[in-house]
């Protein structure tokens, strides 16, 4: 009886053991990456139960995927503003004012 309290209580103590992507899509790039480099620290402790371990890789999946899609969308919203849409190519105005392909 007394292991299964101390299990309940590790798992009440770690945050992603429930859902692991639980408010991620909320998170600002920086605080996925912030959280992701705790958990990335903590599982290189090697302190923690195999079972918090999976728990606590899972999350991290998580949150770097969220990072990846800040990413992703940056490089787009960069691309658009640098006029690199479907054709992919650039227009840059000369000091004449004229445009001309880059």
């Amino acid at each position: 009886m007394p292991k299964q309290t101390t299990r309940a209580t590790n798992e009440s103590a770690a945050s992603p053991a429930a859902d692991p992507a639980a408010g991620v899509a909320e998170l600002s790039y920086e605080q996925a990456r912030d959280e992701l480099v705790t958990v990335v620290a903590r599982l290189e402790s090697g302190a923690e139960s195999l079972e918090e371990s999976l728990a606590l890789w899972e999350r991290g999946e998580a949150l770097a995927t969220r990072c990846q899609q800040w990413l992703d969308g940056a490089r787009e919203r960069l691309a658009a503003a640098r006029g690199e849409g479907a054709a992919g190519g650039q227009t840059v105005t000369t000091d004449d004012g004229t445009g001309r392909d880059a």
